[in-house]
């Protein structure tokens, strides 16, 4: 598993870790039902310490991105379609904030909308 971790970004580590696997979810990178690597490997392997990795794998298992099996490992979820969609409605909701910090500042829906048309 390839994680790449920017460590003078402010997002948290463990947060740049979730966002990651996340996104290889969501691109079939990590497929369905896949082990993913122990915390502390995966924390060698990234060169912190295994409190940041076991913080990020606590949090998509609450997302439900990873499965804990008991002497087994750590797996993907089988349900990918729903972590897929739960990152379309994350990335809506940021888009939908960003359309009204641009309204705030006084920019109308339809230059909005003119700015955001890809040419073809």
């Amino acid at each position: 598993m390839n994680i790449a971790i920017d460590y003078q970004s402010r997002v948290p580590i463990y947060e740049q870790i979730v966002l990651e696997i996340e996104k290889q979810v969501a691109l079939n990178i990590l497929k369905p039902n896949e082990q993913i690597p122990a915390i502390r490997e995966l924390a060698v392997n990234l060169g912190i310490n295994p409190n940041t990795v076991k913080k990020a794998y606590d949090t998509l298992e609450q997302r439900k991105v990873i499965i804990s099996k008991s002497t087994k490992g750590t797996f993907i979820t089988d349900n990918v379609d729903e972590v897929k969609r739960i990152m379309v409605d994350k990335i809506i909701d940021d888009i939908k904030k960003n359309i009204q910090e641009l309204e705030n500042i006084g920019i109308n829906k339809e230059d909005i909308i003119k700015k955001l048309k890809v040419s073809e």
